[in-house]
C-alpha cells in the first residue's frame, strides 16, 4: 500500500509539474507570434494577472479588503531601479534587497492592521497608498519626482541581453511561480484556515486557528508578491513613475476579482483578462464614452452575477451533468 500510494503521490507530482511546463511554454510560446505594440499589451495583461491571482488571495480567500496592493507594486518596481541603477548593486542582491523592503514595509502595515477590521483596514492601507503616492512624487532626485524614473535598462544575466518575447517568457515563470504557490497554500493547511478567518474569526479563533498570525503571514505574502511582479514590471517600459501605481488602479483589481469571482483562482484569471482587455475593445466602438460604458457594464457583472462570471460556468457545468 505504501509503494503504491508513493508511486501514485508520485505520478500526480509530476503530471503537475508537466502541466505547469506545458502551461509557461504555450504562454511565452504565443509572444513569439505578435508585433512590438501586441506583445507590450500582452506583457501587461500577464502581469494584471499576476497581481489579481496575488490579491484574490488576500481578500477572496483570507478577507481582508485591503489597498495596498498596488503601493508594494511599486516599491518594487522603484526599489530594484534604485538599488541597480542609483546604489548600484549586483543584480541578485538588489532583487534580495527589493523582496526583502517589501516584506518589511508589510510587516510594519500588517501587524498593527491585525486590530482593525473591513471598513478601517480599507481605510488604513488606502492611506497607505496615498502616502506612497506623495512620498513619490515628493522623492525629488531619489524616485524622480512627478516624472518618475526613465532612460534605464535590465542589466544583462549570465552574459545574455533578456528582450522582447524573451522578457514575455520573465513574466509567463513569474506568473505560473505566483500561481502554483498560491493555489499550493490554498490547498494546505493554512489556505483552510485563511478560508475560516474570512468566514468567521470568532470560530477560526476557538477551532485553534491564530487569527492575527493568519492574517499577517497572508498579508506578507502577497505583498511580496506584488513587489516581486513590480520589480518585473519595472523592465517592460523602462521607466517606472507615479501615475501608474495611484489609488485608481488598486480599485480595478478589487474590481478584477469581484467580477471574475472571488476566492476562486479561475475567477481571479477571468476578471482580469476582461476588464483589462475590455478598455481596448471599447474604444473603437464608443470613442471617448468608453469610460462610461465600462463603468456600467462592471457595475451590472456585480449586481446580476455577485458570485463572479466564474459562477456562469459552474452553472453550466451543473446543468451539463
Amino acid at each position: 500500500m505504501r509503494a503504491g500510494g508513493f508511486v501514485f503521490f508520485k505520478t500526480n507530482h509530476m503530471s503537475g509539474l508537466l502541466r505547469w511546463l506545458i502551461a509557461a511554454v504555450v504562454l511565452s510560446a504565443a509572444a513569439f507570434f505578435m508585433g512590438e505594440y501586441h506583445n507590450d499589451v500582452y506583457r501587461k495583461l500577464l502581469l494584471w494577472v499576476t497581481l489579481a491571482l496575488g490579491y484574490n488571495f488576500l481578500f477572496g480567500i483570507c478577507g481582508q479588503v485591503a489597498f495596498s496592493h498596488f503601493a508594494f507594486y511599486g516599491i518594487g518596481a522603484y526599489s530594484i531601479v534604485i538599488f541597480l541603477f542609483q546604489l548600484h548593486l549586483p543584480f541578485p542582491i538588489a532583487v534580495l534587497c527589493g523582496i526583502a523592503l517589501c516584506i518589511l514595509f508589510a510587516l510594519a502595515v500588517a501587524i498593527p492592521s491585525t486590530r482593525l477590521e473591513g471598513f478601517y483596514l480599507a481605510l488604513a492601507t488606502l492611506a497607505l497608498g496615498q502616502l506612497f503616492i506623495v512620498v513619490l512624487n515628493e522623492g525629488g532626485s531619489v524616485t524622480g519626482g512627478t516624472g518618475g524614473i526613465a532612460n534605464y535598462r535590465l542589466p544583462e544575466l549570465f552574459g545574455m541581453r533578456v528582450r522582447g518575447p524573451w522578457y514575455t517568457g520573465v513574466i509567463v515563470l513569474l506568473l505560473v511561480f505566483t500561481y502554483s504557490i498560491l493555489k499550493r497554500l490554498d490547498d494546505s493547511w493554512f489556505g483552510r484556515a485563511c478560508r475560516a478567518v474570512r468566514d468567521n474569526p470568532e470560530a477560526a479563533a476557538a477551532m485553534g486557528v491564530d487569527v492575527a498570525r493568519t492574517k499577517v503571514i497572508a498579508f506578507t505574502l502577497t505583498s511580496a508578491l506584488a513587489g516581486v511582479a513590480g520589480m518585473v514590471y519595472a523592465f517592460v517600459d523602462n521607466t517606472v513613475n507615479p501615475p501608474i501605481f495611484g489609488i485608481e488602479n488598486a480599485f480595478l483589481l478589487l474590481f478584477m476579482v469581484i467580477v471574475g469571482g472571488a476566492g476562486r483562482h479561475a475567477g481571479a484569471v477571468i476578471g482580469a483578462v476582461l476588464l483589462f482587455l475590455l478598455p481596448f475593445w471599447l474604444s473603437p466602438l464608443v470613442g471617448h464614452h468608453h469610460a462610461l460604458v465600462f463603468g456600467v457594464l462592471v457595475v451590472a457583472a456585480i449586481l446580476f452575477q455577485p458570485g463572479g462570471l466564474i459562477g456562469l460556468w459552474d452553472r453550466f457545468s451543473r446543468s451539463r451533468s
